[in-house]
């Protein structure tokens, strides 16, 4: 059946009760955008009323103070059937389950499934395989990665304005961001502007689109990945074996040898083969005593049999020891090479992960920290060939064995803003005193911080100059609302610590939207629609129709705010009385010339 057929009737998701099944950071942003943009009444599931963020949600207030949005907690250590049969799941709009762990969500939406067959889900999971099959398995499922929507924007906050965050539409079109100066003026083709972002405060779709300098533009062919080259394997032995001690050493019996060889060919009259044959027996211990040979030559063979038992060990000892470390390196996985221009990532959970995938597929050199080898993203890192430190990153000499000094940019993604804070102190402050001596100006050490509270974020930015920072609840937690009111967020764009969000909205059939134009859709500084699709053809149009009315088998592509999206949402919804839908003329892309009128005499 056609879209333009079966589109039905919606029900008002305002007027209904959510539930959300969650005590970590994403739940807490989750929640207060329900109540806050959305306006409707919701259900927490909480373990504790004391670990995580459980506190604050349970203190949550409405932006409104209107009372009855404030959230009902409900406590229960397991998800079980009782439980959110309490919760009241079968009545519920959608239940949102964004626990931390992938299992947990699955066991909970399965139980959910069974007590009401027709809800809506929107489960968190991190593990792209399990969620196809959960999505195809449960049916009206959105399975969502907090760190997949969240990781562009660290990877852009990290590379700087001009790295492209690339978003792929349906029908496959692709769109990236781009600084308008750095673009073709004649052949770039923009679709919108995003943001203007020259003053204190980045203004998002500007009224003034010719004023943003931060804009959308389409892409056209594949996205190209550049993977990091690699030094030849022999040369990276050599260098991983020779350690600078083992060097010093060879290198000081080279010059002790040619100095004695020097001397022995001058004392003897020999040719500086046979003076150099006869340094190395001597040096062996195969010199023989002779009474009568010049002082000279005697002085030199006594220091060569000397250095020889002092050195020989020595040598022996350091090229065991630089083997033996040389092993234990290339097992851990850590840094083997001189490397500068790279990328220190520290925390591999989910966040860490992704973005550590992120900067690989753009060919950027990275070098990853976690405290333990069991982190998550141990095994992807080594699985990339990419060096490993494991180690506190709040100590100096952690991060100097990441080449911090020569690094571009330090990004820590750990789930704790005070280890963040101090990681990144500790890392430019290394960065820094390696830089002292030099008379060259150096370019500061970009940080990025993974930061929950934007106060504290602010805080820092005052006090430390820190202004790269983020949060992933922040970033995802608008796809989760929207996906709860059963609207698809195709994908985020990250403006500072700002978030917009590129949708996939339908005309609801009777919606306030269906007989309106595009143009009547766009607010400056909170919705601008980028592109339109049609029902029957299911084609993408970029050049917006400006006589033809929306009808409900319209969808529209649309960059919003967050306040923007939630704005719009309602007047999508269908209506259970709306009319029967009327022929529409078809779309003319291309209009026949005007006809010339003749002149009066």
């Amino acid at each position: 059946m056609s879209d333009d057929t079966r589109q039905g009737p919606e029900a008002d998701p305002t007027c209904q009760r959510f539930v959300v099944c969650g005590d970590g950071a994403l739940a807490r942003r989750l929640v207060a955008e329900l109540v806050d943009r959305y306006g409707v009444a919701v259900t927490v599931v909480l373990s504790s009323l004391t670990d995580n963020h459980a506190p604050d949600i349970a203190e949550l207030a409405p932006e409104t103070g209107a009372v009855a949005l404030r959230p009902e907690v409900i406590v229960a250590r397991r998800l079980t059937g009782e439980v959110l049969d309490r919760a009241g799941v079968r009545d519920a709009a959608a239940v949102a389950l964004v626990n931390g762990y992938d299992v947990t969500n699955v066991d909970a939406a399965m139980v959910v499934r069974e007590l009401a067959p027709e809800v809506r889900l929107v489960v968190r999971l991190f593990n792209p395989v399990l969620g196809q099959g959960v999505a195809a398995m449960l049916g009206d499922c959105a399975v969502l990665s907090g760190s997949e929507i969240a990781a562009p924007a660290f990877v852009a906050a990290a590379l700087g304005d001009e790295t492209p965050t690339y978003l792929r539409l349906p029908d496959d079109e692709l769109v990236r961001t781009a600084v308008r100066s750095a673009l073709d003026p004649t052949g770039a083709d923009i679709v919108c502007g995003l943001a203007d972002t020259d003053g204190p405060e980045p203004v998002v779709l500007p009224a003034d689109e010719a004023a943003a300098d931060l804009v959308l533009v389409r892409t056209y062919g594949r996205r190209r990945t550049t993977p990091p080259r690699r030094r030849p394997r022999v040369l990276r032995a050599v260098a991983l074996v020779f350690s600078r001690n083992l060097r010093l050493a060879l290198a000081a019996t080279v010059g002790l040898f040619a100095v004695a060889s020097a001397s022995l060919a001058y004392t003897r009259g020999l040719a500086p083969v046979e003076a150099g044959y006869l340094t190395l027996l001597t040096a062996l211990g195969s010199a023989e005593a002779d009474p009568s040979a010049p002082l000279a030559e005697k002085v030199t063979a006594v220091v060569l049999v000397i250095s020889g038992l002092a050195l020989l060990p020595t040598v022996t000892a350091l090229m065991v020891d630089s083997l033996v470390h040389a092993r234990l390196a290339v097992a851990a996985g850590g840094l083997t090479d001189p490397i500068d221009n790279h990328v220190v990532l520290v925390g591999l959970g989910n966040i860490g992960t992704r973005v550590l995938e992120e900067l690989h597929s753009f060919g950027i050199p990275v070098v990853a920290v976690d405290r333990t080898d069991s982190a998550r993203g141990m095994a992807v890192a080594r699985g990339l060939g990419l060096p490993v430190i494991v180690g506190d990153a709040t100590r100096p000499e952690t991060l100097r064995a990441a080449s911090v000094h020569t690094c571009r940019a330090l990004v820590v993604l750990t789930s704790d803003d005070v280890t963040n804070l101090e990681t990144a102190l500790s890392g430019r402050s290394a960065h820094e005193a390696h830089h002292a001596a030099s008379a060259a100006t150096v370019t500061p050490l970009r940080v990025v911080l993974r930061l929950f509270d934007d106060g504290f974020a602010e805080r820092i930015e005052r006090t430390f100059g820190i202004n790269q920072s983020r949060s992933v609840s922040y970033l995802a937690a608008p796809a989760f609302a929207a996906a709860m009111m059963g609207r698809e967020v195709i994908d985020t764009i990250s403006v500072g610590r700002r978030v917009l969000l590129v949708a996939d909205l339908p005309v609801g059939a009777g919606s306030d939207l269906e007989g309106r134009y595009c143009h009547e859709v766009a607010q400056p500084g909170a919705v601008r629609v980028i592109a339109m699709r049609t029902g029957r053809a299911g084609q993408t149009i970029w050049s917006l129709p400006e006589r033809r009315p929306l009808v409900r088998t319209d969808r529209l592509i649309v960059v919003a705010t967050r306040a923007g999206l939630a704005a719009l949402l309602p007047r999508t919804v269908a209506t259970p009385d709306a009319p029967p839908l009327a022929a529409v003329a078809p779309m003319r892309l291309l209009a026949p010339p005007p006809r010339p009128t003749s002149r009066q005499s």
